[in-house]
């Protein structure tokens, strides 16, 4: 019987084509090792994304693929994932203790950005990773409602701000400082000044993502973050109607401009399922979010439909994903999750950590 080579192998596994990176695991570097001994086969997969929710069922797959070469009698497949720093805009460093900073922004108000960010936000934590969510919108901060927590942030130093936890996600926002009902009447530049100190004045503990809830429009906070802000990559959140999608556009535009990536977008209440009848109605129009992902050659990530749940969970303070964790709408914040990450992890990698430190002493 022919020795089964390490080639055989690889060619087998890269005929399956990982949906979320739309890449093979071979070409995307996720193969980290392939043992050989005998008929007997052992790969170890490592995806660059979180991905609790599906490494059982990659693992059967890519076991299915490599027993069904010649000469292999069983195979054991190891799937797991592993969470790196990206690279950001090159004049920024990236902040301690944040791997990645991820932008959700809007063109417009009104199509569900924050209810999708805390989702996102929820479901990275669902597929394992640590996640911190920053709540850059001062004039009208959501979170803390969304989230169901209250209270002021401790420092324990009197110099930084411990991130309040709800549902395993580190959060912060300007909300958790003032009154609910307290109109902030600042300016620009007190604004953006707020902004910087609650990402760099929050102690964040080792987080994979941290995902910034960015104000709707293009901004004086847009450009602080494109400015100071070492991004990642950036989700556009906007409904399939016309008008929506042409503010998505100057969002999208806008990051574009500051060379922020744009890992996709989300189209959100993109059909209408009646609770009485089940008749499904597109009232905002149909498939706008697919046609400018195609447009500008981004990635299409997901669309969630109009369903009085989301707006009731969330406005109790219990988002989806963690009032209906097995629900179908979970599925797609899911789906989305790892869709975004899956977009990030094939971007550069960031070696910031990597460089030490150079310090200059006049002994």
């Amino acid at each position: 019987m022919a020795e089964v080579t390490k080639e055989q192998i690889e060619e087998a596994i890269k005929s399956y084509i990982e949906p979320h990176m739309e890449k093979d695991l071979v070409s995307s570097k996720a193969i980290k090792g392939i043992d050989i001994d005998g008929d007997k086969v052992k790969v170890t997969v490592e995806l660059g994304f979180p991905a609790d929710g599906i490494k059982a069922e990659l693992a059967a797959k890519i076991k299915g693929l490599v027993e069904a070469v010649d000469g292999v009698a069983s195979a054991d497949v190891e799937a797991g994932w592993k969470v790196t720093a990206h690279s950001v805009q090159k004049s920024l460093k990236p902040i301690d203790n944040v791997k990645n900073i991820i932008a959700v922004a809007s063109g417009k108000g009104g199509v569900g950005k924050s209810t999708t960010a805390v989702n996102l936000a929820l479901a990275l934590t669902e597929e394992g990773a640590k996640v911190g969510i920053l709540d850059a919108d001062i004039y009208g901060p959501s979170q803390p409602r969304m989230l169901g927590v209250s209270g002021q942030p401790e420092s324990e130093d009197g110099k930084s701000l411990e991130p309040l936890e709800s549902y395993s996600l580190q959060a912060m926002s300007i909300g958790f400082l003032v009154d609910e009902e307290t109109p902030m009447i600042w300016r620009g530049p007190m604004v953006t000044q707020a902004l910087e100190q609650l990402l760099n004045d929050t102690n964040w503990s080792d987080l994979d993502y941290l995902i910034i809830d960015l104000p709707p429009g293009t901004g004086d906070t847009h450009l602080t973050l494109a400015q100071k802000v070492p991004v990642s990559g950036a989700v556009i959140v906007t409904t399939p109607q016309d008008i929506a999608l042409l503010d998505a556009r100057k969002g999208f535009k806008m990051f574009e401009k500051v060379e922020v990536p744009i890992l996709g977008i989300v189209e959100n209440m993109s059909t209408h399922i009646c609770s009485n009848c089940g008749h499904e109605e597109h009232i905002f129009g149909e498939g706008g979010g697919k046609r400018m992902a195609k447009q500008y050659d981004v990635n299409f990530l997901g669309a969630l439909p109009l369903d009085i749940r989301i707006r009731e969970e969330t406005d109790g303070g219990r988002p989806t994903v963690v009032a209906e964790p097995e629900s179908r709408i979970s599925m797609i914040y899911r789906e989305i999750a790892r869709k975004t990450t899956a977009k990030l992890a094939l971007q550069a990698k960031s070696y910031a950590a990597k460089f030490p430190s150079i310090v200059i002493q006049n002994n």
